[in-house]
């Protein structure tokens, strides 16, 4: 059975480690790759992954037929290879996502592409949090001023969130006097 400290550490180190979001490395088609025809059809792998921002897709395909083109949903739909907003060629690519929304990719090759060599990616947008008062509120409405409109409780307004430094900064501090508080604890008991 496990100590209570050990539960105790789990309960508050839990947090941080979920809250640290890593960029993450797609390979586009799994173990098969950017193929004529993978194993499972391409926008149902991509329905089932979240992109975010800062991932990748890794795309490996064989450069001698093949290349990947990110393009326009007209473009898509229609297998053009004529006009791409990137190309990758190698063979080995990877596509570095830089912003949330949708994104078109299919083969350079028309006739993979018309076979179904082509995916949409959803980027999730990141979320920010927002401030019950906007920061354009004039000053003699704001919660700094003190002077807060009477059906609004000082304690029912919420703040903006932290930047990550300053969050950073607060867990580390919560962390330390947890294990503080813990050490004195455990102390008590054994």
């Amino acid at each position: 059975m496990a100590s209570p400290m050990f539960l105790i550490l789990m309960f508050l180190l839990t947090p941080m480690l979920l809250s640290s979001s890593q960029a993450r490395d797609f390979h586009v088609g799994g173990k098969n790759g950017w193929v004529l025809k993978p194993s499972q059809d391409y926008n149902q792998w991509a329905q089932t992954n979240r992109f975010q921002i800062n991932d990748t897709l890794h795309f490996k395909y064989n450069k001698e037929n093949d290349s990947v083109l990110v393009v326009k949903k007209e473009d898509y739909d229609l297998c053009n290879t004529s006009n791409p907003k990137q190309k990758m060629e190698g063979g080995d690519s990877i596509f570095k996502i830089s912003e949330s929304g949708l994104f078109f990719f299919i083969s350079g090759n028309v006739d993979h592409c018309k076979n179904g060599q082509k995916v949409i990616i959803l980027v999730m947008a990141v979320k920010h949090h927002t401030p019950l008062l906007s920061p354009s509120a004039p000053p003699s409405q704001s919660p700094a001023s003190g002077l807060v409109p009477p059906h609004i409780h000082s304690s029912d307004l919420v703040t903006p969130a932290p930047s990550p430094s300053e969050a950073c900064v607060g867990v580390s501090v919560g962390f330390w006097v947890a294990i503080f508080m813990l050490s004195g604890y455990v102390g008590l008991v054994y």
